[in-house]
């Protein structure tokens, strides 16, 4: 475990940085899920892009190709009814198609707006638990022995800081958020000192996505863009952050 988490300052990094890796993206239809599947095309990865909504997924290829990257491929999947076998069958896709997978970035999230936890619908509650949380580890599980196959693979989760201190009101997403630091934790521990597959969480901050806009619909414009955080994905996914495992990190505001 890296002693001092701590995302290099500037970051740039190489062209070829993710050339040929197999990176999966959920979200990535929009938000950081998208601006994340961009760049990591822009440095050469090989993009397989998850989200429920197949107009939001076919823009994000259409933005790739238009940039020069290589063809990504669509899997619509909507995490909220999604069960341990249609999990399976993503996984044995992937295998069928790649072989292999070098990256998992966790995007997708269930937020509805603020609600005090004796408020909360029941329903929300659930389905905060079941995208945030539950969707993330069973995804990373199936998907654990193509990452082991890359002797390299890094398995991101985007926090949020209401999963590192807990903050009033953000209802099943603070409880999630909370449990996915533990998730990423208890499974960085198991990968052992000389993991093949590294386990990390990063708290991106304020972003301008929808999902922010659902609890600060006047705060749009003075956030920054999701593609301030994308140098920080980017370094987790590649080979330079191989030595950092278990990690709660953040992109310096």
């Amino acid at each position: 475990m890296s002693a001092r988490p701590r995302i290099p300052q500037p970051y740039s990094p190489a062209l070829d940085l993710l050339r040929d890796r197999v990176v999966l993206i959920t979200g990535a239809g929009d938000g950081l899920g998208r601006a994340s599947a961009l760049a990591c095309a822009r440095h050469g990865a090989i993009v397989v892009l998850l989200g429920r909504t197949v107009k939001r997924l076919e823009s994000t290829y259409d933005a790739i190709r238009a940039a020069g990257g290589a063809e990504p491929a669509l899997y619509p999947m909507n995490l909220a009814g999604a069960g341990w076998n249609d999990y399976a069958e993503l996984s044995a896709t992937l295998e069928r198609e790649f072989k292999i997978l070098h990256g998992l970035l966790h995007c997708a999230a269930h937020f509805k707006g603020f609600t005090p936890l004796s408020e909360l619908d029941p329903a929300d509650w659930q389905e905060s638990l079941h995208v945030n949380l539950t969707a993330a580890y069973a995804l990373t599980r199936h998907c654990l022995p193509l990452l082991r196959k890359s002797g390299d693979g890094s398995v991101v989760f985007v926090s949020d800081g209401c999963g590192r201190q807990g903050k009033a009101y953000t209802g099943g997403y603070g409880v999630s958020k909370f449990a996915l630091e533990g998730l990423m934790q208890i499974w960085a521990r198991e990968s052992g000192a000389e993991a093949r597959v590294r386990f990390n969480t990063l708290d991106p901050g304020p972003m301008n996505t929808a999902l922010h806009r659902r609890g600060y619909a006047a705060d749009a414009a003075r956030v920054s863009d999701p593609e301030r955080v994308t140098p920080a994905v980017l370094w987790l996914l590649g080979p330079d952050s191989r030595d950092t495992n278990g990690q709660a990190l953040e992109v310096p505001r």
